[in-house]
């Protein structure tokens, strides 16, 4: 493995990897647990349709990615306000609307369809400094941010109407929440790509529910698989030239099983012996 560090573009692909894997893995379990995971594949279609509308407009698709997922989160926002008792209407609005959007998009600039894979299924070679260096300030942004509200993200996640009589933003929080999942979208589609983000939101946190005992395991459990599964994904797709966003999936959707079956085993083991 240390030869392939020695590659410029590897180097930048580990770096954006695993920034990447330590933003999804934070944010998706706050996802997980609001039961909104469906958030991630609404934004994804968005920054997709961000992506084709950058390169068919000329523009950077990266910061074309950054405006469409931040204009969707807004949009979410709005629509989930008109539908107070029916939430899941604004993440079935947005995702069908942006991948519809993305589609028309698509059709108007066929010459871009081998670039546009890239921000599909990710790529190693597509990162770039200039990204990497966005990604950093970004990435750091949302941490940063994340530490800040963790106990009105905390108190909003599991019970949102007694955050409220504390006291607490609840609208505002949610917005905001919403837009720092937009951004962790927009910065994870050059290495993951934008159809396959999400699963590293959500399986990464799936895992942590299941082995963890507390809160503060389930995001360090969450964080552990992401990490892996992204640095282990970029390896092996860099050796049997894979599409790292669907290596890095598979890596995880595995953990996620073995630890189900593991779960269930340990379970069974303890009901017989004890």
């Amino acid at each position: 493995m240390v030869y392939i560090i020695s590659f410029d573009f590897m180097q930048r692909a580990f770096a954006a990897g695993i920034i990447t894997a330590l933003l999804a893995s934070v944010m998706g379990v706050f996802i997980v647990l609001r039961r909104m995971s469906l958030v991630g594949d609404s934004l994804s279609h968005a920054a997709l349709a961000g992506v084709a509308g950058g390169m068919l407009f000329g523009i950077y698709p990266f910061y074309g990615a950054l405006i469409f997922s931040g204009a969707a989160a807004v949009l979410i926002e709005i629509i989930r306000s008109a539908f107070k008792k029916y939430s899941e209407v604004a993440l079935a609005v947005v995702m069908s609307g942006g991948m519809g959007l993305a589609v028309v998009l698509i059709s108007l600039g066929k010459s871009f369809n081998a670039d546009l894979m890239s921000y599909l299924f990710g790529s190693l070679v597509a990162v770039s400094r200039e990204d990497i260096i966005i990604i950093s300030i970004l990435g750091f942004f949302i941490i940063g941010s994340v530490i800040l509200l963790y106990r009105e993200l905390f108190s909003i996640t599991f019970d949102d109407e007694a955050a409220a009589v504390l006291g607490i933003p609840v609208k505002w929080i949610n917005f905001y929440f919403t837009l720092l999942t937009a951004l962790v979208i927009a910065l994870s589609v050059r290495v993951v790509g934008a159809l396959l983000i999400s699963a590293l939101m959500v399986i990464p946190a799936a895992v942590g529910l299941q082995l963890a005992t507390s809160f503060k395991s389930t995001f360090v459990i969450a964080i552990a698989v992401a990490l892996f599964s992204v640095i282990t994904g970029i390896y092996t797709s860099f050796i049997f030239d894979l599409a790292p966003g669907g290596t890095i999936v598979l890596i995880a959707s595995s953990i996620l099983m073995i630890a189900i079956c593991l779960k269930g085993v340990l379970s069974r083991w303890m009901q017989k012996n004890f």
